[in-house]
């Protein structure tokens, strides 16, 4: 999964777990919707990948929203922009900074495609690999 949908994904994620501390959950809200805002001044106000956000919030659990997200990311070539990047790897640190993010984190991530290093509570390593 790419850092961006990976940010998004797991800032949904953390904003319905209780132990999210208030200090922490502010930050990650401000993250959260600073990327959504960069996402939106690089592609529109009415583009693929924030139908696609919107579309998720409204069922964070969902694998298939999760899925189409990922392809608009993907499609847009945003998953290749440092500033979008930079935003998504700065959100995705203020969650593992929460009580059990890193957990959280890895199992969001986790799935067909990628690799992780490490074992326990440390930092999650994603490498993307190329589809059959």
């Amino acid at each position: 999964m790419d850092p961006i949908t990976a940010s998004i994904t797991a800032a949904l994620a953390a904003s319905l777990t209780e132990g999210v501390a208030k200090i922490g959950e502010k930050a990650i809200v401000d993250g959260y919707e600073a990327l959504k805002a960069l996402l939106k001044e690089k592609f529109g106000k009415a583009n693929g990948i924030s139908k696609a956000v919107e579309e998720l919030e409204k069922k964070p659990d969902s694998a298939a929203r999760r899925a189409v997200l990922q392809e608009e990311v993907q499609t847009a070539g945003a998953d290749q922009d440092p500033d979008l990047l930079q935003a998504a790897e700065s959100l995705l640190a203020k969650i593992k900074e929460q009580p059990g993010g890193k957990t959280m984190v890895t199992q969001i991530v986790n799935g067909d495609r990628n690799i992780f290093s490490g074992t326990g509570d440390v930092d999650v390593t994603v490498t993307n690999q190329p589809k059959d």
